[in-house]
Parts: structure tokens; C-alpha cells; sequence
């Protein structure tokens, strides 16, 4: 597996980070309209609420589209995964055979160290 490089770390999403450290996924929800979005960031991106909160999810998901970079064991996908709460998020496709992903496979969140920072969300097939 590549080096991955330490996510960079603001105030508003330290819990989503702390969270990945713990096995968990978060997601941010917005009290006022009721949506669920990502990236996570203190003012809803869809309302402008201010009311926004963390909730678990349990980061299942689809494969909405891919993309496989490089090759042989240097390769690497990169993959938009639409979320059970229909938030779409863009990640890495991990454990499994590029040549074998499929746009609607199931998948779910596995959390990769990096170098010297917090857990990273992938995602690998079901």
C-alpha cells in the first residue's frame, strides 16, 4: 500500500478525525433542513444553518464512479461512494481488485494510518 499522507486538520473537523482515530465515521447534520452533508464544516452548505451535529454513521455505501491510477503495485482507485444517507464522498477504493469494481458495488469505511496523523476513511468492497 502507497504512503498516505496526513489529512490536514482544522478546529471545526478535529471530531470527524478523532472519531476515524476510534473506527468510527462521522457525518455533519444540519438541524434546520434536516440534510446530512460532507465535507464536515460548522454552517450547512445547503440552508446556511449555523445548527449543524455529528452523527455515527455506519459508512455503507455504493460505488457511484471510479478511477484506477498507475499500475502494478504501484496502482491506486480513486472512487466517488454515495453513503446510505446520500451524501457522495470522494475516497480510495482499498482492498480488492481494481480490474473487479463495479459502479453500484456495495461497499463500506476502513480506516488507514498515515504518516503520523489521524486514521483515513477508504472504503473496500462487501
Amino acid at each position: 500500500m502507497r504512503k498516505i499522507a496526513s489529512p490536514r486538520v482544522l478546529p471545526e473537523s478535529l471530531p470527524f478525525w478523532t472519531a476515524a482515530d476510534e473506527g468510527r465515521y462521522l457525518l455533519k447534520k444540519c438541524s434546520s433542513c434536516g440534510k446530512t452533508h460532507h465535507y464536515p464544516r460548522d454552517i450547512c452548505p445547503f440552508c446556511l444553518s449555523a445548527e449543524t451535529f455529528w452523527q455515527d454513521s455506519p459508512g455503507t455505501g455504493v460505488v457511484y464512479s471510479f478511477s484506477t491510477m498507475g499500475k502494478d503495485e504501484g496502482a491506486y482507485t480513486l472512487a466517488f461512494v454515495t453513503l446510505d444517507e446520500g451524501v457522495t464522498v470522494m475516497t480510495n477504493l482499498v482492498d480488492c481488485d481494481p480490474q473487479q469494481v463495479r459502479i453500484g458495488d456495495k461497499v463500506r469505511v476502513v480506516f488507514h494510518s498515515t504518516e503520523g496523523g489521524h486514521a483515513v476513511p477508504m472504503f473496500k468492497p462487501l
